[in-house]
C-alpha cells in the first residue's frame, strides 16, 4: 500500500477528515503529509486536519462536529434552529470558552463568528440539537433569548424583535428557565419588563 493509499484509507474511516496524529501512528511523517498537500492530493481544512482534494465536499455540520466539538451553537444560529428568525446566517455563531487557542477557529472551509462565553457560564442551557443530520450541541431556547439581550447591541433591530415575539408565543418555551437564566446572566430586569409586555398584551 503507498503513502497515499494508507492516507486515503485513514481519511475514509474518519467520514471525510484525517489527522495528522492519524497519520503518524500509521508511519507517516510530516514531510509526506506536506508533499501530499502541495501535490494537490489532500487539502489541509485546520491545522492539523486534512481531507481528499478530490474528495465530495464535507457538510459544514460535520466539520463544526468534528473540528471544533466543544464550540456550542448560539445566536443567529441558534435562532434560525428554533424557527426565532427566518434569515439563515451567513456565518456559524458559537459560544466558545475564552481560553480556547484562537488558531483552533480558523478553519478555511467553515464560516464562524466566535462568542467567547466565562466558564462559569459557558454550559448554562448546553442541549443537543439535529442539524442536517449531525448532532451538535446548541443552547437551549431560553439561553439563546438571554443571550439576544445580552449581546442586544450586536445584534440586527429586526432579528432581536421577531425573535423575543416568536419566543413568547411558543408553546414550548419555558420561563422557569428563562427566569433562572437572566439572573445568571445578569440580563433579567431588561427581559422581564419586555416579556412581560409581550405575554400580557
Amino acid at each position: 500500500m503507498t503513502k497515499f493509499e494508507t492516507v486515503k484509507r485513514i481519511i475514509s474511516q474518519n467520514g471525510g477528515i484525517g489527522k495528522t496524529a492519524d497519520f503518524k501512528t500509521e508511519g507517516l511523517s510530516n514531510y509526506d503529509v506536506a508533499n501530499m498537500c502541495s501535490k494537490g492530493l489532500i487539502i489541509r481544512i485546520r491545522h492539523g486536519f486534512y481531507q481528499l482534494a478530490a474528495a465530495d465536499s464535507i457538510s459544514e455540520e460535520y466539520m463544526l462536529a468534528t473540528l471544533l466539538p466543544e464550540s456550542i451553537i448560539c445566536m443567529e444560529s441558534a435562532l434560525f434552529h428554533y424557527e426565532y428568525s427566518d434569515i439563515m446566517p451567513r456565518e456559524w455563531t458559537v459560544a466558545v470558552s475564552r481560553t480556547i487557542p484562537r488558531t483552533k477557529l480558523r478553519i478555511a472551509a467553515l464560516p464562524l463568528k466566535a462568542y467567547y462565553i466565562q466558564d462559569k457560564w459557558l454550559e448554562l442551557g448546553k442541549a443537543v440539537g439535529h442539524f442536517s443530520g449531525v448532532n451538535l450541541p446548541v443552547y437551549d431556547r431560553e439561553r439563546t433569548i438571554c443571550d439576544c439581550f445580552k449581546y442586544r447591541t450586536k445584534m440586527d433591530n429586526e432579528i432581536f424583535s421577531k425573535a423575543v415575539t416568536a419566543y413568547a408565543a411558543d408553546d414550548r418555551k419555558n420561563l422557569g428557565n428563562l427566569s433562572i437564566y437572566a439572573k445568571e446572566l445578569k440580563v433579567y430586569k431588561r427581559l422581564m419588563e419586555l416579556m412581560e409586555v409581550l405575554l400580557n398584551g
